[in-house]
């Protein structure tokens, strides 16, 4: 059916019989077409959520909350059933549907469907739109008891951190939630959440009942994900010992799988949706800058995202919208206390002194999360973001603005764009929905995806490959992987540690290793090396990638920061040492957190392939002891861990006591919160409360 006759802001202004005569003309317009219409018409779904922000709020449509549950009913948006005024029939669905586990949350017909399959026992691949609510179905099959081992693949730690949140909300009674590389499971029920990266370095899996697949479509190697490959091959380690999977991810149209594919599953495409989204198309303004902040300035548009192509734009546009702009007087707080530990020098500050948030991959993680929590919780009506933030972290916009056509460089496909404009709109929050156009959108196109995992293993590439078990293998296969051991001079553990920086850059450091050997470079060392040690190494390594890629301008500079940071006393110290010592254009200044996020795997992995290569070449060395300290900051692991979970390291290092665990720092963070010591600010008290989930006493 056509909603176009349907004029909703005009009918919003409606009072009386009017609105309650035009109500009823579409109520019954809708009724007529359910049987007419496919049961994932967008356009007859969405009259429901729009339905939702009229009937149950004007006193004069009272009378059409019966007729409103059984419209709900019939379309399979049971969650919008009123238990309070539907019929008896209509309530019962509704009640059987609803799951106390999770609070009393109500599912809708397509989730119901998507969890009869899972619950045969079948492997499900699910594409469905951002606000189908696919997080619930995750929640609804842990509730359920039947899965004792779950593994969970998720892109971000952002994520993972959101995910881990609800689960221990949920299930703290349950199941363990493992998370950190260090958690060391039990033997009872328990969830691995982890990045490709993290699950795929575990020795402790065991068997799973269940894996679970967010965003799969990072799958499939043409998105040009540099990750897809270890992607992959962190998904096939699970698949081999996993009785049943469970892909999840939006707008995907087919799944692509070889003729004789190892895995079989069911692919439900739905294009069910639970909310209304109103598009306002603003290609034709010609100062597109002022037409955005106008459009920021208005409440009516809050919680509002602003999408934008990359890091500097974001924060160069959030700036520039506090030079005119000041729309919360609630975030003064953050922005004092960003000074104090980050550095007054940083030049979002501003930005979020005036309520604008920034998200993307260069603001700390906890310092993100803040952002986003303060962001649902209106404290920071705007929030500037890049691709970091639409896959993935849920957040409660109201309104999507997409400013750039374009991820950096490359305009973005029909796939990505309808992502975007996906995150507007919440259900239970806002049924209606806003988008701005500010570009041209790509045009509408299918989008398949093509997993290496699903695919030929003969046509794959070698860094998967090299994963492969060997009853896996073809000959062909074995021809590869022995042309790759001799290659590199490795075994096969030695080619899957190579893969993780890619066998091309493994291939071209061991070529620089010896070169640096035979110039009797200091690359052979044990323990804790000197400046020049590291230096040296660094110098190998600055070879094969940009000193950039790592936050700094050059291989000394990079030594500098990594000598700093394990000398500072705390991290507040070296942030704000970094923020007295910058020079250059401050829109450079943020690198200092790119340098941290490559202190976490990328440098590690570096190191270890060239200590490798060094090792192979029958001398005595050992990185591991820096390469651990050095992926935790050199702090220790319980500060890192609790940075990861929201609370950032400048606040716990006050809390912290040699030889804390996990346990102890956590329980002398609460306690702080909970008397209101004064080593909290309030803003901290707050900041803490919510990252552990506790609640502040008044």
């Amino acid at each position: 059916m056509s909603t176009a006759a349907f004029d909703w802001p005009a009918i919003s202004q409606l009072s009386g019989d009017a609105l309650k005569q035009q109500i009823f003309s579409i109520m019954r317009t809708a009724a007529l077409s359910v049987n007419a219409s496919e049961t994932d018409d967008p356009q007859l779904l969405e009259i429901i959520p729009r339905l939702a922000d009229l009937v149950p709020h004007r006193v004069e449509l009272a009378s059409f909350n019966q007729a409103f549950s059984a419209l709900a009913r019939a379309t399979g948006l049971w969650n919008y059933i009123d238990k309070e005024t539907a019929d008896t029939a209509d309530r019962l669905i509704a009640e059987t549907v609803t799951l106390p586990e999770l609070g009393g949350i109500t599912l809708h017909r397509e989730q119901i469907a998507a969890l009869n399959e899972l619950f045969t026992g079948r492997n499900l691949v699910l594409s469905a739109p951002t606000s189908f609510g696919k997080s619930l179905l995750i929640d609804a099959l842990l509730a359920s008891g039947r899965y004792k081992r779950v593994a969970i693949v998720l892109p971000t730690i952002a994520l993972l951190d959101e995910f881990r949140r609800r689960l221990r909300r949920r299930f703290r009674d349950n199941f363990q939630v493992v998370m950190h590389p260090n958690d060391t499971p039990g033997e009872g029920p328990a969830i691995f959440l982890g990045t490709q990266e993290r699950l795929i370095n575990r020795t402790d899996l065991g068997a799973i009942d269940l894996t679970v697949v967010d965003e799969f479509y990072k799958l499939d190697p043409n998105r040009r994900d540099e990750r897809s490959v270890t992607l992959n091959a962190a998904v096939y380690k699970l698949l081999s010992r996993s009785r049943q999977f469970f892909f999840l991810g939006p707008n995907i149209d087919n799944v692509q799988v070889a003729t004789e594919g190892r895995w079989k599953f069911e692919f439900l495409r739905t294009r069910f949706s639970t909310v209304a989204v109103d598009t306002f198309d603003l290609r034709g303004i010609t100062d597109k800058q002022g037409r955005l902040f106008d459009e920021l300035g208005e409440d009516e548009n809050w919680p509002a995202l602003v999408f934008v192509s990359s890091p500097d734009k974001a924060n160069r546009l959030a700036l520039a919208a506090a030079e005119g702009l000041a729309v919360s007087d609630l975030s003064g707080a953050f922005a004092d206390w960003l000074r104090d530990n980050v550095g007054k020098g940083w030049p979002i500050i501003k930005a979020v002194e005036y309520g604008f948030g920034i998200h993307h991959g260069r603001i700390p993680r906890a310092i993100a999360s803040h952002m986003v929590r303060m962001f649902n919780d209106e404290e920071l009506p705007v929030l500037f973001c890049t691709s970091t933030l639409i896959e993935g972290v849920n957040t409660a916009a109201k309104t999507v603005l997409i400013f750039d056509k374009s991820i950096s460089r490359t305009n973005y496909d029909f796939f990505t764009f309808s992502n975007i404009r996906g995150r507007a709109g919440r259900l239970g929050q806002h049924h209606v929905g806003k988008v701005f156009l500010f570009n041209e959108p790509p045009p509408p196109e299918l989008t398949e995806v093509s997993p290496t995992l699903f695919g030929d293993d003969d046509d794959a590439p070698d860094d998967y490959v090299v994963h492969l078990s060997d009853e896996d293998t073809s000959k062909e296969i074995d021809d590869r992987m022995a042309t790759l051991r001799a290659n590199l001079r490795l075994d096969n553990a030695g080619l899957r540690l190579a893969s993780s920086v890619g066998l091309e850059v493994a291939f071209a450091l061991k070529q620089h290793v010896a070169a640096a050997l035979r110039q009797r470079r200091p690359i052979v060392w044990v323990g804790y090396p000197q400046y020049d040690q590291i230096r040296a190494v660094i110098d190998i390594i600055v070879k094969v990638k940009q000193p950039r890629e790592f936050g700094a301008f050059s291989a000394s500079q990079l030594t500098l920061f990594i000598q700093k940071l394990r000398s500072s006393a705390t991290m507040r110290n070296f942030l704000l040492d970094y923020d007295t010592n910058f020079q250059g254009d401050r829109s450079g200044h943020d690198n200092v957190f790119k340098f941290l996020r490559a202190c976490e795997y990328g440098l590690p992995q570096l190191f270890s392939v060239v200590e490798m290569f060094v090792r192979s070449e029958d001398y005595v060395c050992d990185y591991s002891l820096f390469l651990h300290e050095l992926s935790r900051w050199f702090r220790a692991e319980e500060l890192k861990n609790l940075d990861e979970e929201g609370i950032p390291i400048q606040i716990s290092e006050r809390f912290y006591v040699s030889g804390d665990n996990r346990a102890s720092l956590t329980l002398r963070l609460e306690q702080a919160v909970m008397v209101g010591a004064p080593s909290l600010s309030v803003f901290e008290r707050k900041w803490v409360a919510a990252a552990l989930d506790i609640k502040v006493p008044t």
